[in-house]
Parts: structure tokens; sequence; C-alpha cells
């Protein structure tokens, strides 16, 4: 279970304090996928940050199972992210110099916890993601397409409790927009995991259970 409680997010500038979210409150449950729409600025990415644990509520609390993530250490706070939540960027962020396999496992190393479990995993997320053929090649030698796919797959590769993707089909064309959201549906599906979904895409985002509209910092469900 994913619960945010009157979150919001302030940022200070030289001359005055910025308020980018207002008192944001809404539950998920495990299966569940939710899309995030509004106008660019309205605090959409601010949001995802927030609950992937990458930047910390001004005030108000973010739950996961029942524990705030924010109570822990530094790095356990970091484990916790590694093991529990996974990202989809729009603009993917492989490592150029490594395989599309060493992509996918990247996250299994930050803790000294890759085995052979772990590339089993992969080589199966790889396929799954129709990139069997592409396993030991780098980032550069890949589509738009095919690298996104594999950020999904590495997203994908701890098993995480959440999911959350800042516009994935936003810089695809139609044909392979639509082939990355049916990947993420899918996945999703068999995985049981809370997939949150930003997006500018109004017709990505009626794919989705659920659907919330962010405008000036306030959060409602549409």
């Amino acid at each position: 279970m994913l619960s945010l409680t009157n979150v919001t997010k302030f940022f200070e500038t030289p001359r005055e304090t910025v308020q980018v979210l207002n008192n944001v409150s809404f539950t998920a449950s495990p299966g569940q996928s939710i899309a995030i729409t509004g106008p660019s600025g309205s605090g959409k990415s601010t949001l995802l940050h927030l609950i992937g644990t990458l930047d910390r509520p001004s005030t108000g609390q973010i739950e996961m199972g029942g524990k705030d993530p924010f109570d822990l250490p530094e790095p356990d706070l970091a484990r916790f992210r590694n093991q529990e939540i996974g990202f989809v960027f729009q603009d993917h962020h492989l490592l150029p110099q490594y395989s599309v396999m060493e992509n996918v496992l990247m996250p299994t190393l930050a803790f000294g916890s890759s085995n052979s479990e772990g590339a089993e995993r992969a080589r199966d997320l790889i396929d799954r993601v129709g990139l069997s053929h592409r396993v030991e090649h780098r980032p550069g030698e890949l589509s738009g397409g095919e690298r996104q796919r594999v950020a999904v797959a590495r997203a994908l590769i701890n098993s995480p409790s959440v999911l959350l993707c800042d516009e994935p089909t936003g810089s695809l064309d139609q044909t392979r927009a639509a082939e990355i959201s049916g990947f993420l549906f899918e996945l999703h599906r068999e995985a049981g995991n809370i997939l949150i979904v930003v997006t500018h895409s109004h017709s990505l985002a009626a794919q989705f259970e659920r659907h919330f509209e962010l405008e000036e910092g306030t959060c409602a469900e549409v």
C-alpha cells in the first residue's frame, strides 16, 4: 500500500518561496495503475521524485507498506529505494559503456547482491521486452524504442513494489509509444505492483485504472 497524506513541497529561491505541491493526498493498492497528467510546471515530476524517495516532502507524510521510508537512515533509505522502487525515465539514462545485460543488472550491483538468479531474471526480462538478440549490444547501437525497453527491464529487475515512469513514451513515435506502454501494462499485471506514470498523453492516461490531474500544485482524481 502506498499512502500520501497532505504532502507539500516548497523550493526556496533568492527572492521567494515557491510552493510546487499543495496538500496532495491519495492511496494506492498493489496491482493498481495510476496516470498523472497536468500542464508543464504543475509538479508532476516533483511528485514522482517524492514518491520515489529521491526528494523529501516539505510537510506531510509518504508511507509504503505502512512505514515512512524517510524515517530510515540514509544508507537504509538508499537500499529501500533500490529494492522497493523502480524508475523509468523519458531519456532512459542507460550507461553507454555497458551492454544491455549489464545495464539491466546494474540495480542488483548497488549492494553487492548480483548472483546467478539475478542474471537469469535479467535474461528473462530482456527476452520479455523482445531484446534477446541485443543482449550484448550497447545503448548507442539501439533505437530509441529499444533503449526504453531496456530501461523498463532494468526498472523491474529487483521486483519493486512501486514502478514509477516519468514520460516513458514522450520521446517516441506513436508506434513505439504503443509498444512501450504495452510492455509496461503487461509486466505490471504480472508483477502486481503499483504502477504510476506521469504523462502528457491523455490517450495513454485513459488506459489506466485511475487518473489524477495536477494543476497549480493541487492533485485531484478525475
